[in-house]
């Protein structure tokens, strides 16, 4: 399994708990009293399940799963992955940070970050298109 593929599924797990202790967390009424900003915290738990657990697990599959390209498509540079990598965790993490933040106060300098936390996946969704638009290609029993 390549490196890459390794650390987007361990990354999505890691999202996968985080998402769930999250949702239980909202549940607990003592843990809402003692932690105000959950609350808030409806859009992160929505964003910890689809886009750090499932997109990043979807993400890492089919880095491992789509056949790898050959000497006639070259391969597109290993940065790729890992810009995208990084670029949809930052994106994550911003948006983690400053959603709850942005609910409780509309006024708060945290709510800039929203735009660009929503730009920063935008950006990794485009690496990862490019990293595996090599790996599409047919077979030669499909054509």
């Amino acid at each position: 399994m390549p490196p890459l593929t390794r650390w987007l599924v361990r990354t999505a797990l890691v999202c996968f708990v985080a998402g769930l202790l999250l949702g239980v967390a909202m549940q607990v009424g003592a843990a809402r009293e003692a932690f105000p900003l959950l609350a808030a915290a409806w859009p992160g738990y929505v964003h910890l399940l689809t886009v750090g657990w499932v997109t990043q697990l979807i993400m890492g599959v089919a880095f491992w799963l789509f056949p790898r390209t050959d000497r006639s498509r070259p391969a597109p540079p290993a940065w790729l992955g890992w810009t995208g990598y990084v670029l949809l965790n930052a994106g994550l993490l911003m948006r983690l940070a400053a959603e709850p933040a942005a609910m409780l106060d509309p006024a708060t300098p945290l709510r800039n970050l929203l735009p660009l936390s929503a730009l920063l996946q935008l950006a990794a969704a485009c690496c990862f298109a490019l990293l595996l638009w090599p790996r599409v290609r047919e077979r030669a029993g499909d054509r």
